[in-house]
């Protein structure tokens, strides 16, 4: 499948460090990682990407991490990007982990964010889900009236906001339908293959979804993975500490 992408030349012409891929995560489009691009663009030129079924990217009744690996591999090939240091969020960082398995040789090194490569089996969702719908049902077109809408199923005003980026004179930039019936695929994860290069797991220190019980199941994956959380924040770090995010970013992608 075609992504829709932004590619981003490095403001350093004489950097000779790779270029960087992010990858947003669900309900998501390719500048929910901009203030991560912005800073990154410095040394690296930069690769961001709407996955299938977000932002202006295709939309496809499939939703696994194969395919949206696929999808991945063929962005690079689109750029002209032999390989990448690959950062992924939430949903975006399980397709980054299955192109390692994918195409092994095409990434230097790895970044998942607030993101474990396990089976949730948990649905997180199902009230933005009812609150999507809703919405659309009333026919309403205007931001004001989704904000409204959605305020009786969701109660975090932040997560309103973030999801009001994709709404866009009455349709969601999403495919609804296909992210509901292929939820179970998106929380969902068939372990990968052993991946022996750098990888960073970043952690918002009051989410749940990077725990110690996980542990052995990173390490079975990705065998020189290496932790970091980020004290005071949630599931959208990047977003909550973005500078503390980009200190543990740069600490590892400038080792040689």
């Amino acid at each position: 499948m075609n992504l829709h992408y932004r590619l981003q030349p490095c403001a350093n012409p004489d950097s000779q460090a790779l270029p960087i891929m992010l990858i947003h995560g669900l309900f998501g489009t390719l500048d929910n990682l901009g203030v991560l691009a912005r800073d990154l663009q410095q040394q690296h030129a930069v690769l961001q990407v709407d996955l299938r079924n977000h932002g202006l990217s295709p939309r496809s009744p499939v939703m696994t991490y194969a395919a949206m690996a696929e999808d991945l591999l063929q962005t690079l090939d689109d750029a002209g990007i032999a390989k990448a240091i690959i950062i992924g969020h939430s949903m975006g960082a399980k397709a980054a982990m299955a192109l390692t398995a994918l195409a092994p040789q095409r990434v230097d090194k790895l970044v998942v964010i607030d993101m474990a490569p396990v089976d949730y089996a948990i649905r997180r969702h199902d009230e933005i889900f009812a609150a999507l719908n809703a919405v659309t049902a009333a026919g309403i077109s205007d931001r004001t009236g989704a904000a409204q809408c959605m305020r009786s199923f969701i109660k975090e005003e932040s997560v309103i906001q973030f999801l009001l980026k994709s709404f866009q004179q009455g349709d969601w930039r999403f495919n609804v339908p296909a992210l509901w019936a292929e939820y179970p695929h998106i929380i969902g994860w068939n372990e990968v293959p052993a991946w022996p290069h750098p990888a960073l797991f970043i952690a918002g220190g009051l989410s749940s979804y990077l725990q110690d019980s996980y542990r052995a199941a990173i390490m079975r994956q990705f065998p020189q993975a290496r932790a970091h959380v980020i004290a005071g924040s949630g599931h959208w770090v990047h977003a909550e500490k973005p500078e503390a995010v980009l200190r543990t970013i740069h600490r590892f992608i400038d080792q040689p």
